[in-house]
C-alpha cells in the first residue's frame, strides 16, 4: 500500500501528543488485558481444585463475554449518570474487586459471579476509556487506540506467563492475580488526579433526544464484531488444529499460540507507527489482506513450517483489525463516543459467545479443517463490510 500523501502529510504536521491521561489509559488497557486473559490459563487450576466439568469451565470463558455484554447494555447509561472518572476508576477497582472473589471462591457458581463482575466491570473501564481516548486525540484516535492495544496485548501477554512462574516458584496462581489488583491500586494512589475528559454536552443532548447511529456506524460496527469473532476463533481453536493436522503434541501447540500473541503486539506497535502515515480507512483493509494471505496459509499448507509462519502472519493482521476498526466506529459519531463504546462493547460480546462455539459444534460434525470455513468467510464480510462502510462515510476516508 502507498500512502497518499504521506496521510495528508501527517494531517498537516499536527504531532500526536500523549497526555497524562493518554498515559493513564495505557497503563489501564495493560491492566484490563492481563486481567482478561488471566481467566484462561487459571483454569487449568480451578479445574482441578474444583473438580470442574468441561462443560462447567467452558462456562467461565462465557461469563466474561456476558459481563461484556451487560455493560455494553447499560454502560453509556451509567456515563451519563455518573460520569466518566467514576465509571472509569468504578470499572477498574470493579475488576479488582472480582479477581479477589475469585481467589476466594470455593464454589463453580461464585467463580462464573466473579468473572461476570470482572467483565462487566472491565468493560465498563474499556467503554469510558475508549470515549475518552477518543475526545482527547479526535482525528488521531487511530494512533491512540493503536498505541493503547499495544500495552493490552503486553498485559495480556503476561498474564500466563505471571501465572506459570509463580504457580513454579511455590507461591501459587493467585498471588499473581494478587499482583496485578496491587498494581492498579498502586496506579490509582499516584493517577488519580489526572483530569479525564467529561461527557461531551452535545453527548447527552443526543442522547436525550435517542438520535439514532447513522448507517456507517453499524456497518464498521459488524465489523468490529466479525473481526473479534475471527481472534477468538483462532486464538480458541488453534492449538487443537496444530495437534490434528499439524501433528504436534498438546504441549508443542500450545506453545506454538504464543506465535500468534507476539506477532499481536509487534502488529500494533507497527501499526500505531503506520497510522501516522495512512488513513485508518486504507490501512484496516491493508490489515484484513494481512489477516486472511495468515490465515490462509495456516490452514491450507501442506507443512508445519508454513503453517506456524502463517499463524505468524495472521497475528500481525489480525492485531490491528479491533483496535482500527473501532476508530473508525467512533469516527461516525465523535458526538456520541460513550453510546458508541458502549454498543460496540455489546457486540463484543455477542461475537465472544456465538461464534467460537458455531465453529466448535461444526467442527463436530464436518471436522476443524472444514469448520476453518467460518473463519475464511467471516474475512470476506469484513473485507466487504469495510468498503461499504468506507463508501458511505466519506469524512473518514477523507
Amino acid at each position: 500500500m502507498i500512502p497518499e500523501n504521506d496521510y495528508d502529510s501527517n494531517r498537516a504536521k499536527g504531532k500526536f501528543v500523549r497526555t497524562q491521561f493518554t498515559w493513564l489509559a495505557y497503563a489501564l488497557l495493560g491492566y484490563f488485558g492481563c486481567l482478561q486473559t488471566s481467566v484462561g490459563p487459571l483454569m487449568a487450576f480451578l479445574r482441578t481444585e474444583l473438580h470442574l466439568s468441561y462443560t462447567i469451565e467452558g462456562l467461565h470463558f462465557s461469563a466474561w463475554a456476558f459481563g461484556a455484554i451487560l455493560a455494553g447494555i447499560n454502560g453509556d447509561y451509567a456515563i451519563r449518570l455518573l460520569g466518566r472518572r467514576s465509571v472509569l476508576w468504578g470499572g477498574g477497582g470493579g475488576m479488582a474487586v472480582g479477581a479477589m472473589a475469585l481467589i476466594m471462591a470455593r464454589q463453580p457458581l461464585w467463580t462464573l459471579l466473579s468473572i461476570v463482575l470482572m467483565g462487566y466491570a472491565g468493560n465498563l473501564l474499556l467503554i469510558s476509556m475508549q470515549a475518552a481516548l477518543s475526545d482527547t486525540h479526535g482525528e488521531q484516535r487511530s494512533i491512540a487506540l493503536l498505541e493503547g492495544n499495544v500495552m493490552a496485548s503486553i498485559g495480556a501477554f503476561l498474564a500466563p506467563f505471571g501465572i506459570g512462574l509463580l504457580q513454579e516458584a511455590g507461591a501459587g496462581w493467585r498471588s499473581a492475580l494478587v499482583l496485578v489488583v496491587c498494581t492498579f491500586l498502586l496506579l490509582f494512589v499516584f493517577t488519580r488526579r489526572i483530569p479525564i475528559p467529561a461527557v461531551n454536552a452535545a453527548e447527552s443532548t443526543k442522547a436525550s433526544i435517542a438520535k439514532r447511529l447513522p448507517i456507517a456506524f453499524w456497518a464498521y460496527w459488524i465489523v468490529v464484531i466479525v473481526g473479534m469473532a475471527i481472534e477468538w476463533c483462532i486464538t480458541y481453536w488453534s492449538a487443537d488444529f496444530l495437534v490434528k493436522e499439524g501433528g504436534l503434541s498438546k504441549a508443542n501447540a500450545a506453545g506454538s499460540l504464543s506465535l500468534f500473541f507476539v506477532a499481536a503486539v509487534v502488529g500494533r506497535f507497527l501499526g500505531s507507527r503506520l497510522a501516522r502515515r495512512i488513513r485508518p480507512s486504507r490501512l484496516v483493509v491493508f490489515s484484513i489482506a494481512v489477516a486472511a494471505a495468515g490465515f490462509l496459509l495456516f490452514w491450507l499448507a501442506p507443512i508445519l513450517s508454513l503453517r506456524l509462519s502463517g499463524l505468524l502472519l495472521a497475528g500481525l493482521g489480525i492485531a490491528n483489525l479491533y483496535p482500527l476498526a473501532i476508530s473508525l466506529t467512533l469516527a461516525t459519531v465523535p458526538q456520541q463516543a460513550d453510546t458508541a463504546s458502549a454498543r460496540i462493547s455489546l457486540g463484543s460480546g455477542l461475537s465472544v459467545i456465538v461464534v467460537p462455539f458455531v465453529l466448535g459444534a461444526f467442527a463436530d460434525r464436518v471436522g476443524l479443517r472444514s469448520a476453518f470455513s467460518i473463519v475464511a468467510m467471516l474475512l470476506l464480510i469484513m473485507i466487504i463490510m469495510v468498503n461499504f462502510a468506507n463508501r458511505l462515510n466519506k469524512q473518514v476516508v477523507a
